[in-house]
């Protein structure tokens, strides 16, 4: 039984810590760290247990700032021994699978590549493509994550027209299957038209495309439309032969030239810069690329000795290459660090994978620490011999160093994204004349139509980039605000009230010092009494879409609440893209072009589609919406058999409550709130 954590960290009890680390013993095992909550923060394996958990307490800033964040969280460290090596990675691996804890993470989970999901949780499985890989359900899947977003959403589009799926996400009538469903696009999920159990067997054929099976699927639909014809049955064999030939086109990739082509391979290299290792991972199957699969991994910048023995799986702590960034091949990283990154990649993308998918031989570019156990691992996986080589010379050598390429042109095209964001945020920083760059900028919007359906959006940058995981959508619930009236003033000031409104009693600023003047006409520097939690939520600038009148409709609100000494709150016009500042009546002087007003302007276009989308599915909603659906008791079966009677609403408004209490499932009662709603008392 697991007990109750003690509530002081580690790293603040030197004596515990030693203590602990003592019981420790020097075996191949299986190390958990849990925080004060008893949450498992990270679990890891070692050949050595006692030498590499020590590793984590020793010199803490030498460490990467993710897993100095971890150590300083942990309160209690639980380990599990083991007789070989490879039992602690498998054991390792079903832990992590089973807790999926937060610190498991080597690759940088930073939205860049889409997954593919199949969510095998459900009783239709969905099937979407996602930039977050959301773990609620163990039972779901996911494929990726895929380099080319263009391939995987033709390859999904397709593959919806070959069989015959789900196509919305959501029922586009409530008794009966739209249009889809007629052209057998669709077998009629939104009705259960078909059974689980049936639809299930149609996914699973999907799922086979995506796992790279594609030539096992053809010769199994080859086999079924052969049997198909002989029974007579020509109509089912037509279908089959059409979704054969469909798959063919589909696999018609570019064919990789190697010896033996009925091998399945995966081929895995990297390029480094000093910061961060592109990993690109390319699977063959029956001599055809059917997938490039791209990761990213942190470098860390301070070298950290690791040796081989001590290195635990997830948690390692990588030295830089020994060139500085820039120069030389980005590519050329020295063999063990790049070997470390490889075989981590690789625990960590077979751990999530279907024993099927496992290939037969995977190519690596060099060296791994741990080749023999990661090989035996996936053997036993798999139940077949997986092998793991990294060639040096003939056709497997240059297929290794086409990967290596692609790898290093990722590289470099992330460097040349990540160039450009600093440069815009050096440039907003110095527009706006801020103390440092602005890490979390969030911009807000209103839409509407004439009042009707109003809405406000609010999107989040993080270092330059979308964090849509803090996105947000408000309805306004002001009451001046309907179809025929709109105040954005208004608006905008009710939904930062709504957004900062939980800081205000934290936020009481003293002066001391000196700083720059401002608009408030003070001098001295602001001390925020909001918690380090607090200040971590709150964002270092925000914009609002608009020119002078909605920035002063915001700014009355945050100085209502003694935020405004907190916040820094800009306003970006339309029309010329025109900077206002709080209390300035004339625009900033900038060029509409520049980095910083730039990026300004792609937080303005995307808070403005998201309060868009927001309020057209608001305005759908309301338009799909019946007046029966205001009922109390009033459920969807029984408003069927109410249209059914009556035919319309306007018969069951002239109805009355004998009239209606006729219409089977409907009762006195209901009856009575029936007539009641569209007969209102009037007031006294």
């Amino acid at each position: 039984m697991t007990m109750t954590p003690p509530a002081t960290v580690l790293i603040q009890d030197p004596s515990r810590l030693e203590a602990r680390l003592r019981e420790i013993p020097a075996e191949p095992g299986v190390y958990l760290m849990r925080d004060r909550d008893d949450r498992i923060l990270y679990i890891g394996k070692s050949k050595k247990l006692r030498t590499r958990v020590r590793s984590y307490f020793r010199e803490l800033q030498r460490h990467s700032p993710r897993i100095e964040l971890m150590v300083r969280q942990v309160v209690e460290i639980e380990f599990i021994v083991t007789d070989t090596e490879a039992e602690a990675l498998a054991l390792e691996a079903n832990l992590v699978k089973q807790h999926q804890p937060h610190f498991n993470v080597l690759l940088k989970d930073d939205k860049k590549y889409p997954y593919l999901c199949i969510t095998w949780s459900e009783d239709y499985p969905r099937i979407f493509i996602t930039r977050k890989r959301r773990l609620d359900h163990a039972r779901d899947r996911y494929y990726g994550p895929y380099v080319d977003t263009h391939t995987l959403r033709s390859t999904l589009h397709l593959v919806k027209r070959i069989f015959p799926l789900r196509q919305r996400p959501q029922p586009l009538f409530k008794d009966r299957p739209c249009l889809n469903y007629d052209i057998g696009r669709c077998p009629g999920v939104c009705q259960q038209l078909i059974s689980p159990e049936e639809y299930r067997k149609t996914v699973q054929k999907v799922a086979m495309v995506f796992q790279g099976r594609s030539s096992e699927l053809v010769d199994s639909l080859t086999q079924q439309m052969e049997q198909a014809a002989e029974a007579l049955n020509f109509e089912l064999a037509a279908k089959l032969r059409d979704q054969i030939a469909a798959l063919k086109s589909l696999n018609a990739e570019q064919k990789v030239a190697l010896p033996d082509d009925t091998v399945s391979r995966d081929a895995i290299a990297l390029a480094s810069n000093g910061e961060y290792a592109c990993i690109q991972l390319f699977q063959i199957r029956a001599g055809r690329l059917v997938g490039r699969l791209g990761f990213v991994a942190e470098v860390p910048a301070a070298p950290v000795s690791v040796t081989p023995q001590d290195t635990a799986s997830g948690g390692i702590e990588i030295p830089a290459p020994p060139y500085p960034p820039g120069d030389a091949n980005p590519g050329q990283t020295v063999s063990p660090e790049a070997g470390m990154i490889l075989q981590r990649v690789l625990e960590e993308h077979y751990q999530t994978v279907d024993p099927v998918e496992i290939p037969a031989e995977i190519l690596v570019q060099h060296e791994l620490p741990e080749t023999d156990l990661l090989a035996a691992y996936l053997s036993e996986r798999k139940g077949r011999k997986v092998t793991i080589v990294a060639p040096q010379r003939q056709t497997k050598a240059e297929l290794l160093e086409m990967v290596e390429r692609n790898a290093a042109y990722e590289l470099e095209r992330t460097q040349k994204t990540h160039d450009r964001t600093l440069q815009a945020l050096q440039d907003l920083a110095e527009v706006l004349d801020l103390p440092s760059l602005p890490h979390r900028i969030e911009g807000y919007d209103i839409s509407h139509l004439q009042g009707a359906d109003a809405v406000a959006s609010q999107v989040v940058f993080i270092n330059g980039l979308p964090a849509k995981q803090h996105y947000r959508h408000y309805k306004i619930r002001d009451p001046n605000v309907k179809a025929g009236h709109s105040d954005d003033f208004a608006s905008l000031a009710e939904v930062i009230r709504r957004r900062f409104r939980k800081y205000a009693n934290r936020a009481e600023p003293s002066w001391s010092g000196s700083r720059r003047a401002g608009a408030s006409g003070h001098s001295g520097r602001v001390v925020s009494l909001l918690s380090g939690q607090a200040q971590a939520d709150l964002p270092d600038l925000v914009m609002i879409d608009g020119g002078k009148g909605q920035l002063s409709a915001v700014v009355a609100v945050l100085r209502e609440l003694n935020l405004l000494d907190d916040l820094r709150v800009v306003s970006l016009a339309k029309q010329r893209e025109e900077i206002f500042l709080p209390g300035e009546s004339l625009p900033l002087t900038t060029h509409p072009d520049q980095p910083g007003v730039q990026l300004l302007r792609r937080l303005r276009d995307e808070a403005h589609r998201f309060a868009v989308s927001f309020h057209r599915q608001q305005r759908s909603d309301r338009l799909r919406r019946s007046r029966l659906d205001d009922i109390p008791g009033l459920g969807f079966y029984r408003q069927k058999q109410l249209l059914a009677h009556f035919h319309s609403i306007d018969y069951i408004r002239a109805a009355n409550p004998t009239q209606l209490a006729a219409v089977p499932g409907i009762g006195p009662r209901l009856a009575q709130a029936i007539y009641d709603y569209f007969h209102p008392a009037s007031p006294e």
